[in-house]
């Protein structure tokens, strides 16, 4: 049969490739080759198989009597002997087609091909095992693989490094191929190492097993962190960058975050500092979805300080001193390290003395010595005292300090009732606001003091056992009050100055500890307040009448009206009920209004009786006519209506017209009286003319 061109046929990677349009020795070599393809290349899935394809290709070839020329393409076999990989590479070949007549088809041409059967196949080559043989070999074949299955994680020895590959061998029908930079974590991958990867897939499109370092590496981290999350095992890690809140640490290709407060016991400033250290952590959090993590290397700190803190709160004692070092401090008192354990040393265990912030005292880094105070097993707190350690201020408190003794303090707190004095650290004495001052003014104790000033005072009372006192500043001076009625007589005038202000009146101190209160009906005969600010302000100078004095209870009544004559006694004449009267309104409510009289009197007009003639009510600052209702001399009151004026007007007016009407009337009257009498004159004389012209007819006829 004659050929003239040979038709290129690829088989799957990894299987030898034939030609049939060699001669017979390369036909025989290549039947050969074909029949050893089968039971050792692993990218093929049973021997049978390749044989079938290669008598195919061969049937194929020698019935196409017409196909163009081409040039057969490089291929790469990769055979597995003693884990060496043997790469054959079969160059490109170029045959003519070769004239063969039938003496050659039936092998009688050629001294060196007599004995060939030129008309074997790879089909009838493979003939000759029987169907048993076949599946036993087929079997044996299949046991001697390793099974894998996709998404699972294999462990692979490197059979060798080429040109930055790293070819795998997984025991399996074909190796697997990658890039020896997926080995980076590894110093020194070397051959025969072994390593493990991910399976992606059993066969590709070119028939190649896939596989993956990098998510064999992340799953084998997750399952580390998901461990450690369960079972509280320790993983090591590199933090690798600062984020908002924290760390960002790789564990073991995985990174996780490592949040500020779970660094370290202490707190954590700069974070920078942690930056490239590797650490160990405990996972604390995990989120399967999207494969995150929270660790935090303060647990392992925290358990291996609880062994330490089981063994000193073991072998605490009340009473027992101990030294620590200042860790933190805050409003309420200072943490203490014990050597493992911390401590809370309270403000009010600082010092004898009052303090306004432990600060004041500590430091940190600070090492004191302190007793223990109490403990708690279960809680786990330790109370620690540092003032216990030193004699208590009341029991060394000098002998000569006793009632009636002058002594001078610092004043350390403030309250509503009074100050504390602080004689010592630790011994402090109370000024109430009544030992102020002699004066029966009321005395604000924060105005008054001031925290952190020196005062003088005068010791009232002692009680050492009770570690109590009570002192007394106005008792430094002499009591005015037993001098009050020769110094400040009725009716005798002073000049004083205002120091409070009250809704009912103003107080005013006269001298040192001498003051009264001014009512605040008088404060004028002639106006009406309704609060002293309106009349007087704190600070100013005012002069006052004394009205009457109360030595037993220290009060003392003035008056600033009765510094002028009462004007109600003129004024009884001057605004008589019914006067009319032009007043301006100064304030109103919603109840009445205040209007101003002549001579500036005042005058309450209830807000119905402010009325205007067009309905509406009377504005402030609005000038306009009032009436006086009601003027009452012993209460001072005067009350006045614009209403009633304008009812007044109307009746006046409407009066004047009713007159005016009735004296029309009058004259109407009058007028038509005297018309009657003369019409009635001028009727009579008629009738007689009547009369006589009737008798005049009765005689003509």
């Amino acid at each position: 049969m004659m050929m003239d061109d040979e038709k290129d046929t690829t088989l799957p990677e990894g299987t030898p490739e034939t030609s049939t349009e060699a001669s017979a020795e390369t036909e025989a070599t290549t039947q050969a080759e074909t029949t050893e393809a089968v039971a050792t290349a692993k990218t093929e899935e049973k021997p049978a198989a390749a044989a079938t394809e290669a008598t195919a290709a061969a049937d194929t070839n020698d019935t196409s009597d017409e196909e163009e020329e081409e040039e057969k393409p490089t291929s790469k076999i990769i055979r597995k002997d003693a884990s060496k990989v043997n790469v054959v590479i079969t160059e490109e070949v170029k045959e003519e087609g070769v004239e063969i007549d039938e003496a050659d088809q039936s092998g009688t041409t050629g001294e060196g091909h007599a004995d060939f059967n030129w008309n074997m196949t790879s089909r009838s080559a493979a003939s000759r095992y029987t169907d048993q043989e076949r599946a036993d070999l087929e079997k044996a074949f299949d046991a001697s693989m390793t099974n894998i299955a996709e998404a699972e994680i294999m462990s692979a020895k490197v059979s060798s490094i080429i040109d930055g590959d790293v070819i795998l061998d997984l025991n399996y029908k074909s190796d697997g191929l990658l890039p020896l930079s997926e080995f980076r974590d590894q110093a020194a991958l070397q051959v025969g190492d072994t390593v493990e990867v991910y399976v992606e897939q059993q066969e590709d499109e070119k028939g190649q097993l896939v596989l993956s370092r990098r998510k064999a590496k992340l799953l084998r981290a997750w399952d580390r962190i998901r461990d450690s999350y369960a079972n509280g095992t320790v993983i090591t890690g590199k933090v690798v960058s600062k984020t908002k809140g924290g760390l960002i640490a790789d564990c073991g290709g995985l990174e996780t975050f490592l949040p500020g407060s779970q660094i370290d016991i202490k707190p954590i400033i700069d974070y920078d500092a942690y930056v490239g250290k590797t650490m160990e952590f405990k996972v604390v959090k995990i989120n399967e979805t999207i494969k995150n993590a929270v660790v935090s290397h303060k647990a392992l700190i925290e358990s291996d300080l609880a062994e330490q803190r089981e063994a000193i709160i073991a072998s605490l004692e009340r009473g027992q001193v101990l030294e620590g070092v200042v860790k933190n401090i805050t409003d309420f008192g200072a943490f203490l390290d014990l050597g493992g354990v911390d401590g809370l040393l309270y403000i009010t265990d600082i010092s004898w003395g009052r303090i306004n912030h432990p600060s004041d005292i500590l430091e940190l880094n600070q090492k004191v010595n302190v007793a223990v105070l109490d403990f708690d097993e279960n809680k786990k707190r330790i109370s620690l005292g540092l003032k216990q350690l030193l004699p208590h201020p009341w029991e060394v408190l000098d002998e000569t300090i006793t009632e009636g003794s002058t002594v001078e303090g610092k004043v350390v707190n403030i309250e509503d009732y009074g100050a504390f004095i602080e004689i010592q650290p630790g011994v402090e004495g109370l000024v109430h606001v009544s030992e102020v001052s002699w004066s029966n003014q009321p005395i604000n104790a924060r105005e008054y003091f001031t925290v952190g000033e020196m005062k003088p005072a005068k010791v009232v009372t002692i009680d050492r056992e009770d570690r109590k006192m009570s002192l007394s500043i106005k008792q430094l001076q002499d009591d005015p009050w037993t001098m009050i009625g020769e110094n400040f007589a009725l009716d005798s005038v002073h000049t004083g100055k205002v120091k409070n202000l009250t809704p009912y009146g103003v107080f005013v101190e006269l001298e040192d500890g001498i003051g009264g209160m001014i009512h605040i009906s008088d404060l004028s005969w002639t106006k009406r307040f309704s609060h002293p600010s309106e009349f007087v302000k704190v600070g100013d100078d005012i002069q006052v009448s004394v009205l009457e004095v109360d030595e037993n209870n220290r009060k003392m009544s003035l008056g600033h009206k009765q510094l002028e004559e009462n004007p109600w006694d003129t004024f009884e004449n001057v605004f008589p009920e019914g006067s009319y009267h032009e007043a301006t309104v100064l304030r109103k409510d919603d109840r009445g209004a205040i209007v101003q009289m002549p001579y500036g009197l005042e005058a309450y007009a209830p807000i119905k009786l402010m009325r205007k003639e067009d309905g509406t009510i009377a504005e402030v600052d609005e000038t306009l006519t009032v009436k006086v209702i009601e003027f009452d001399r012993d209460s001072k009151r005067l009350t006045v209506s614009h209403s009633r004026y304008v009812n007044d007007i109307r009746k006046e007016a409407k009066d004047q017209v009713y007159k005016e009407e009735k004296q029309e009337r009058d004259d109407t009257r009058k007028v038509m009286k005297k018309t009657s009498s003369s019409i009635e004159r001028s009727t009579l004389g008629d009738l007689s003319a009547f009369e006589q012209l009737s008798g005049n007819d009765d005689d003509e006829k």
